[in-house]
């Protein structure tokens, strides 16, 4: 079985109706622009009271319509956070736009083939 290190779940529209929709777990999503590009890479650790709900309804309330998620279910959420940002850096050569104005400290390498 190979390892998915990519993100490949399908796109739904960035909404308060699809953000109301999320369960309230712990994992990682990813937001782009309406042509598919990631602009975001996040996590909803412990701190966001409702999970994946809750940062999503952030990023509605925070963006301009058009734009996009997806997401994944994960107790290890901060570690696929880490190797999300990895691989679209080795993948892009840079963060997503909106990570690379605050990016994580001692992020490491990853050469995803």
């Amino acid at each position: 079985m190979a390892l998915r290190l990519r993100l490949d779940k399908p796109w739904q529209p960035l909404t308060a109706e699809t953000a109301a929709r999320l369960p309230g777990q712990l994992g990682v999503y990813q937001v782009a622009d309406s042509r598919g590009t990631i602009v975001y890479i996040g996590q909803a650790g412990a701190r966001s009271p409702f999970g994946l709900r809750s940062e999503l309804q952030r990023e509605v309330a925070e963006r301009p319509p058009g734009h996009q998620f997806r997401v994944e279910i994960n107790q290890q959420y901060r570690t696929r956070w880490f190797e999300l940002l990895m691989v679209h850096q080795a993948d892009h050569g840079s963060l997503p736009a909106d990570n690379a104005r605050n990016p994580p400290p001692n992020l490491g390498r990853l050469s995803p083939s």
